[in-house]
């Protein structure tokens, strides 16, 4: 029961079936506490702890990351919502 547990979650979040407000939010935890957040629509990394901070300092520096953390939205975002709304749609 011991030891340390890290883990990193993607998530798409929309709303409207354009998906014109979708975001991609990608947050990087440490004992369920998440330490780090990026979020397209900020289009950064975002710091919660003195962890995250140094880490997202580090990663906005490097305009390659950032631009593909924020193609995120088109390659996996949209493209699954796609899949998985007509899939759904199809079924009604």
């Amino acid at each position: 029961a011991d030891g340390y547990y890290q883990y990193m979650t993607n998530e798409c979040v929309y709303s409207t079936s354009d998906y014109s407000d979708m975001v991609y939010l990608e947050s990087y935890s440490f004992n369920k506490d998440v330490f780090l957040q990026f979020n397209s629509t900020v289009g950064k990394f975002v710091g919660l702890t003195e962890l995250g901070v140094m880490n997202a300092e580090r990663l906005n520096k490097d305009q390659a990351i950032l631009q593909q953390k924020k193609a995120q939205v088109d390659t996996v975002c949209r493209s699954n919502a796609q899949l998985s709304d007509s899939a759904v749609r199809d079924k009604a």
